[in-house]
């Protein structure tokens, strides 16, 4: 099956700056990737790229099998939804009025335009001035522009910036349904906690070059970061500590009555055994390595390689 969006062995050279180095990656279909790294990492140069809108020095960018900045250009940007960093509206005009402007540069129905202001909770504006709308707002009339002629790939460059808790949350229920309906997305954010959860896999940039990708579990894996079980109780109870220090364990008293202990995920079965059989233990809570530890871990990791 063809890829929604190909990166090939693609450098991009911006005069002295290197903003891309050999990176590779695909999107498939139904498929929703998070772009992950520092401000420069080359985030938005790989979205610029997708859209043709730049062209990479060497190495090759396919949208479903065609250049993005190619012949067929045009065409294939009607299959695309992009929602920049900073979203920029005419100030004049309505939210209503914005979009059906969108809606006619990119050949798409009308009749969308309503549908769309409702599912982003704008409906009850949508005869207001942009200039009256807060920030979150602006952003969700982007989200809906982003989605205009329903797009078979998304481009989504900060997408929940000025967004509030509720917002961000049907934001996230709206991109699961999307992805259920075989929409590819590529989502670059820097609130990991919140995209931990919607994305299938991470994509880790460091300085235009690839760190890591893959899923968070095949993440965490090669990482080998290790866990944390949390036990809650009589924890002045608990005996036999050298036993933790056997499997790999280390123990922390957090207070009366909390303890962490964290080692390598391999042993943890034995490490669960042995706090289901201490006295006084109530409950057990498991926590595994976090997007955030993990992207912590190989951006940190390559630095350190790169200093020796």
């Amino acid at each position: 099956m063809t890829p929604s969006l190909a990166f090939d062995q693609v450098v991009k050279i911006f005069g002295a700056t290197r903003a891309l180095d050999n990176l590779s990656f695909e999107l498939q279909a139904g498929e929703v990737i998070g772009l992950l790294g520092h401000n420069g990492a080359g985030k938005t140069t790989c979205m610029k790229l997708a859209l043709g809108l730049n062209r990479p020095t060497s190495g090759s960018v396919r949208v479903m099998g065609s250049d993005p900045a190619g012949r067929h250009s045009d065409a294939l940007r009607q299959q695309l939804g992009f929602l920049p960093e900073n979203v920029s509206f005419y100030q004049q005009l309505t939210g209503r009025e914005a979009l059906r402007y969108f809606a006619r540069l990119k050949q798409a129905s009308l009749n969308q335009v309503d549908q769309l202001l409702d599912e982003v909770g704008l409906m009850h504006a949508a005869n207001r001035r942009i200039k009256t709308y807060s920030k979150g707002m602006r952003q969700r009339v982007g989200l809906a522009q982003a989605r205009l002629g329903r797009p078979r790939l998304l481009l989504l460059d900060e997408p929940t910036a000025g967004l509030d808790p509720q917002a961000t949350r049907e934001f996230y229920s709206m991109l699961d349904g999307l992805r259920a309906e075989g929409v590819s997305i590529l989502i670059s954010s820097h609130v990991l906690p919140g995209i931990e959860r919607h994305i299938d896999r991470a994509i880790i940039l460091g300085q235009g070059r690839l760190l890591a990708q893959g899923s968070i579990e095949s993440l965490r894996a090669e990482a080998s970061l290790p866990m944390t079980i949390r036990a809650r109780g009589d924890v002045a109870q608990l005996q036999d500590r050298e036993l933790l220090e056997r499997l790999g364990y280390s123990l922390c008293r957090v207070n009366a009555q909390h303890v962490e202990i964290q080692g390598l995920a391999s042993n943890k079965i034995d490490a669960i055994r042995y706090l289901v059989n201490a006295p006084g233990i109530e409950d057990i809570e498991l926590v595994q390595p976090s997007l955030e530890h993990l992207y912590a871990y190989f951006t940190h990791a390559v630095i350190q390689q790169e200093v020796d």
